[in-house]
């Protein structure tokens, strides 16, 4: 991962606890899995982890374990000799030989393959690994932070994930919160991501979002979290293009369009209030309307509810994160429902 500065911009509890707890094991050479959804920051908090450690003058290297196929995870992590397979043409060290003495930051853990974390369970242990095609061990000093937005207990219990790498790899867990759970977060990060957009288009100050917009901002959901709203600000701020007055438009589907392909399994579009009037009101158009507008609703409410528990096991807090309810929210709409055991 390049050396730059970490931004961790926020002021909810929920947030301020997980920085503190990456701050509190730093010190420590120990494993740390950070959880969260896409979006929520995670390879900033793997970052931190590495950078408040006594190994922030050594590297800090990264590898998604998602985004290799699985003949050559084995090869990025643990390296190869030359012939070890079709185009090894020479010896490569693997990420952990990259990262000695520093932080091996594994994103998308949850998506290892078996024969690596098994591997990966025995350099963790050990501190020792073996190249592909080679039978000398290569000893090695990494601290590894793992991270994931899979619930990886589930995934041991259907068999997915080694239980012992999961003993391993949870010394500490952080899991980050969503954005939905911290909206008080939501104005100064979107001032933080709109003064740097300001800066880089060559504005000489940033004059702020109106009041539609920022309520906007502060009562959309963003699936996508942080990530999601950033893109959505700097979208903004460099469309807007007038530095003197406050930016008044925002749109937060940027593939809305009259012209927007439109299969029979594309999901509706999110925009900022204005925007794509003209397609909302053709489909309205095409909408059969209850006679019974509260019934409908209430069984429309029951079918999510009873489709979301079914996904979720009855798990009732994974239910509630697909539906991006708190858990409290959820409880109170199954018992509205009567959806509890025995009801």
């Amino acid at each position: 991962m390049p050396a730059k500065p970490t931004h961790l911009v926020g002021q909810s509890v929920a947030f301020l606890d997980a920085v503190e707890r990456a701050s509190a094991a730093a010190a420590l050479s120990r494993p740390v899995l950070v959880v969260g959804e896409r979006g929520t920051g995670k390879e900033m908090i793997a970052e931190r982890l590495h950078r408040l450690s006594p190994r922030w003058e050594e590297p800090l290297v990264a590898l998604n374990c998602a985004a290799l196929p699985e003949a050559l995870v084995d090869a990025e992590l643990f390296g190869h000799e030359a012939g070890a397979f079709t185009g090894a043409a020479r010896a490569r060290g693997g990420r952990f030989e990259q990262a000695d003495g520093g932080t091996l930051f594994l994103d998308e853990i949850g998506l290892l393959t078996a024969a690596g974390q098994e591997r990966l369970l025995r350099v963790i242990e050990y501190g020792e690994l073996t190249r592909l095609g080679s039978s000398r061990p290569v000893q090695v000093d990494v601290r590894v932070v793992a991270a994931t937005n899979e619930d990886l207990p589930r995934l041991v219990q259907e068999g997915r994930f080694r239980a012992d790498l999961l003993d391993r790899l949870s010394f500490e867990v952080i899991t980050l919160p969503p954005l939905r759970a911290r909206r008080d977060d939501i104005a100064p990060l979107a001032d933080f991501f709109g003064r740097r957009m300001a800066i880089e288009i060559g504005w000489e100050g940033f004059p702020g979002f109106a009041r539609p917009v920022l309520e906007a901002l502060e009562t959309h959901d963003w699936p996508g979290n942080v990530r999601e709203l950033r893109n959505v600000v700097e979208r903004a701020v460099y469309r807007w293009g007038d530095p003197d007055r406050p930016v008044g438009a925002i749109v937060l589907d940027p593939f809305e369009s009259p012209w927007r392909p439109r299969g029979a399994s594309a999901p509706a579009a999110a925009t900022a209030p204005g925007h794509g009037a003209a397609a909302d009101a053709a489909a309205s158009a095409e909408i059969a309307l209850p006679t019974d507008f509260r019934a409908a609703v209430a069984a429309s409410e029951r079918r999510l509810l009873e489709a979301a528990l079914q996904q979720a096991r009855h798990n009732q807090r994974r239910a509630a994160a697909l539906l991006g309810l708190s858990y409290d929210q959820l409880r109170h709409a199954v018992k509205r429902h009567r959806l509890l055991a025995g009801g």
